[in-house]
């Protein structure tokens, strides 16, 4: 299998010959140096390049076309800000507050229209139904029910109307929004038209955001029952070996794995090892993050950021017979529930000198360092959250997630739950 190694995905310096540039300000007291851009393939961030700061402010040169999302991200200081590029300059003000972003100030148009857009849907989906409720308490000819009869009609009359011409990123994105995931149009949308959409859209529905949603809710059309034949319907007319069936494919696997469709997950994998063409960044990635944790492979190392309860470096300094990892964070409710579980188990688990690593994709570290000292095995954070190195390296759609290693890191288990890990260490 040949791969293609594309230039956006890997992280360079640019040229000065930009075709458009991003800026992002930010008070004096916001304690960051570097700051990531990523652009958007499918539902994977990908790196494009990393600026450092030079007075409060952050300039990226991209130098190629690109209508889509993006993303800045501040690796020292957990934050990230979401934004849209027309191919045409990007300019953005942070207000910060104890190194926190607190508001997002878009200061090109295109960003401005995009933002009031969102705004406008979230207010016609949350606030329009409540104040309908209220007004049945006032009569029309208060002033109170006046104002209420106003806001009413405003928020009803909002229109997401959008100069294509103009601005054709929100109007591609907002258009098929619209139509494809708006609870008053997506059940009315049937398959056939989502696979034409998917086939003759152009190169903004990569950089969209859209297509996982999409393809979940075409798995969803209608009771789906039968998934095979849906996915294949849809790959079929792509065809796998283009660079949209490929990203397709690999969206498909992930969405499989998040939801636990062993099944369906096992059969298009199969299918993505299996082609004998050139493939695109976007498909190895998954190919690769699924072969780090196959059963009998060898558990990818990973070295410690600040890990507790341990004088070794790595996971792989880590001596013993079998070794148990799990992915976990403090805001989890399902780890709430089952790390007790494992607690409980733990001088037993020593005894037959198996360790346990728990690795958190908390932000926080107060929240982290609080809940850690319950727990005396192994315990190192990124503190990125799902911007850690976890989930690429390892896979990672979900905590907790369980791996079981054996006393050479090989994979013996991936265990679903507490039980299956205490089950397959016969310790239950």
């Amino acid at each position: 299998m040949k791969k293609i190694f594309v230039l956006s995905g890997m992280l360079f310096t640019f040229s000065l010959q930009a075709q458009f540039s991003v800026n992002i300000q930010v008070p004096a007291d916001f304690k960051e140096q570097e700051a990531i851009l990523y652009t958007l393939n499918g539902s994977k961030d990908i790196i494009v390049t990393k600026e450092q700061n030079k007075n409060n402010s952050w300039t990226f040169k991209y130098p190629k076309s690109y209508s889509g999302m993006m993303k800045v991200y501040f690796p020292n200081t957990n934050n990230n800000v979401s934004f849209i590029s027309e191919n045409k300059n990007v300019n953005i003000k942070l207000e910060t507050e104890k190194n926190k972003i607190k508001n997002v100030i878009y200061q090109d148009e295109a960003n401005q229209l995009m933002n009031n857009i969102q705004e406008n849907s979230q207010k016609k989906e949350l606030i329009l139904p409540a104040l309908a409720q209220i007004k049945e308490y006032y009569r029309d000819n208060t002033d109170f029910g006046k104002a209420l009869i106003t806001e009413i009609g405003k928020l009803s009359g909002t229109t997401n109307s959008v100069d294509q011409a103009r601005h054709p990123f929100v109007y591609y994105y907002n258009t098929n929004y619209a139509k494809y995931l708006s609870d008053d149009t997506a059940k009315k949308v049937n398959q056939d038209e989502v696979i034409d959409f998917f086939d003759k859209s152009n190169d903004m529905l990569e950089s969209s955001s859209l297509i996982r949603p999409i393809l979940v809710a075409y798995l969803n059309n209608g009771g789906n029952t039968n998934v095979t034949q849906s996915v294949d319907k849809l790959l079929d007319r792509l065809k796998v070996e283009t660079p949209r069936g490929q990203t397709v494919l690999s969206e498909l696997i992930d969405i499989f794995d998040v939801y636990e469709m062993t099944e369906f997950k096992t059969k298009y994998l199969t299918l993505a090892k299996n082609l004998k063409c050139t493939i695109t960044d976007r498909l190895a990635s998954t190919l690769k993050a699924n072969a780090n944790v196959e059963i009998g492979a060898t558990f990818p190392n990973y070295k410690f950021q600040s890990a507790v309860n341990t004088t070794a470096k790595s996971i792989a300094d880590v001596k013993a017979d079998k070794k148990v990892i799990v992915f976990w964070s403090s805001t989890c409710s399902h780890c709430e529930t089952e790390l007790p579980q494992l607690l409980a188990k733990y001088n037993e688990l020593k005894a037959k000198n198996i360790q346990i690593i728990g690795l958190s994709l908390d932000i926080d570290k107060d929240s982290y360092t609080k809940k850690i000292v319950a727990f005396p095995w192994i315990n190192d954070s990124e503190l990125k959250g799902w911007n850690s190195s976890y989930s690429d390296t390892y896979n990672i759609h979900a905590t907790p997630t369980y791996f079981i290693l054996d006393a050479n890191n090989k994979i013996i288990s991936k265990p679903d739950h507490v039980g299956d890990v205490l089950t397959d260490l016969n310790v239950k």
